[in-house]
């Protein structure tokens, strides 16, 4: 008797790299894990579109291999895998809502997770390049490539900061300190003290939220 396989439904199991190799290719990329580009099966168009409609469409339960309702139509849940996501709302890469039938449809309370969320928009690039082809324009493919920040190995040594990476970062208790350079001019020294001292702030205010109680000592009355 053939099993047939059933996505990962951890919360938060974006971290499973590793593929499957009896799976198929559309199983493969149904699954949770990292950003990844699918390679099509076939080479028209319109079967490709097919195919990414397949991988996207939404989850369902099973029942004795009846197919009913959808299982991961949660807030904040990838529909397709069940990877918890959460989207913050100026997040340029943020998917659409998603639909029940993925291109129609009623919507969903479920989110993509990243991974689906960029095959989402391999799809609709198809979409735009179908549409472009038929009306004699040129449109060149789009393939989602694996954020830097998702791969720590190919970013290298970094060499500079945001002041949003600084804060980010002194919150959680790093001690991010300039470059003292031999020879400091007044104006560098008081960049370099300005950076120190944010970052000093950032983490007392940090601490200070997390209900610590700084304890004021009463001076003794002294027996006169």
């Amino acid at each position: 008797m053939s099993m047939q396989y059933q996505p990962n439904s951890f919360i938060g199991a974006e971290s499973t790299t590793v593929p499957n190799a009896f799976l198929d290719r559309i199983s493969q990329a149904r699954a949770a894990g990292t950003v990844m580009a699918y390679e099509y099966k076939s080479h028209k168009q319109k079967k490709q579109l097919k195919e990414m409609i397949t991988i996207l469409k939404p989850e369902k339960k099973k029942f004795l291999g009846i197919k009913y309702g959808f299982k991961f139509n949660i807030k904040d849940r990838c529909v397709v895998c069940g990877t918890q996501k959460i989207w913050s709302s100026n997040d340029k890469v943020r998917p659409p809502i998603p639909l029940h039938k993925v291109r129609k449809g009623y919507p969903m309370r479920g989110t993509y997770c990243n991974k689906h969320a960029e095959l989402h928009r391999q799809y609709e690039m198809l979409e735009q390049q179908i549409l472009a082809e038929e009306h004699g324009l040129s449109f060149s493919a789009y393939v989602p490539s694996v954020a830097k920040t998702l791969n720590p190995l190919a970013t290298g040594p970094l060499t500079s900061l945001k002041q949003e990476d600084i804060q980010s970062l002194s919150s959680l208790g790093w001690a991010i300190k300039p470059p003292q350079m031999g020879s400091e001019s007044k104006e560098e020294e008081i960049f370099r003290l300005l950076i120190e001292t944010n970052s000093i702030s950032e983490r007392i205010k940090t601490l200070l939220s997390e209900g610590i109680v700084i304890p004021i000592e009463e001076e003794a009355e002294s027996d006169d």
